[in-house]
């Protein structure tokens, strides 16, 4: 009887051992297994290939996707390049294979300057193509039409404010397109423009210190003079004293 219960006490010792030594040889498997994983990992994340894979190409920096203004990437469209998207503008680009145009969808004179011009006057502080090309071209033709300078002399008190945001952009081709704008309409409205040239002198007088713009800026402060006669001058002189008159 005690031989028999040793010999029983024998075996469910060695199966607990047993089962024991299996615990831990999984334990010991999956130990293996984990730190294997986790070396193949590590030698993955520090190879040069997955280096490669992390790093931006250069070529990512040096030749950039061109930007589609029109396209879904371009987060907060400005005002003009929405109304113009909208068809808000009734002009369209042609391209050509010497240079640009634009076609009316009817003709100019027959379109209200209130509020196309203040609009096209807005898109010269555009930096995008095509609408740089659409207001400074579409604000030249306009001005060029029939009637212009009744049309135009009514909106100076608006259209002004929005060609001295275009003086003081810190963009010098914005720069450039808002004082051949500036010029354009002194044509046509003549001495009309006299009462507001002092909100646009100082920004003028300020861009003079740069020398590759006081060859351009005094230019157009001659045409000014040329075209707002003799009162055009007195303003000219009182905010930029060093100008000297075409009439000697």
């Amino acid at each position: 009887m005690q031989k028999s219960e040793c010999q029983e006490g024998v075996q469910l010792r060695s199966r607990v051992t047993g089962n024991c030594d299996q615990r831990t040889s999984s334990r010991t498997q999956i130990k293996h297994r984990t730190t294997a994983e986790r070396s193949k990992s590590s030698s993955s994340v520090g190879s040069p290939e997955s280096a490669r894979k992390l790093l931006p190409r250069p070529s990512d920096k040096l030749n950039p996707k061109t930007i589609n203004p029109f396209g879904e990437q371009s987060r907060a469209p400005s005002a003009f390049a929405a109304i113009y998207s909208k068809g808000g503008i009734p002009c369209r680009l042609v391209h050509g294979s010497v240079k640009h145009r634009l076609q009316w969808e009817c003709a100019p004179e027959n379109l209200p300057f209130d509020p196309l011009l203040i609009t096209l006057a807005e898109g010269l502080r555009e930096t995008k193509h095509p609408y740089t090309f659409v207001s400074k071209e579409g604000f030249r033709e306009l001005l060029l039409v029939q009637g212009a300078p009744e049309k135009a002399v009514p909106l100076l008190p608006r259209l002004i404010p929005v060609l001295k945001a275009a003086l003081v952009h810190v963009d010098d081709e914005v720069f450039e397109r808002g004082l051949n704008a500036l010029v354009q309409l002194s044509v046509i409205v003549g001495p009309s423009l006299n009462d507001h040239l002092k909100h646009l002198l100082t920004s003028l007088s300020k861009r003079l210190r740069d020398k590759k713009f006081k060859e351009p800026i005094t230019s157009a402060l001659q045409k000014l003079e040329q075209h707002g006669g003799s009162g055009s001058l007195i303003i000219i002189k009182s905010k930029i004293p060093t100008y000297c008159s075409i009439s000697g």
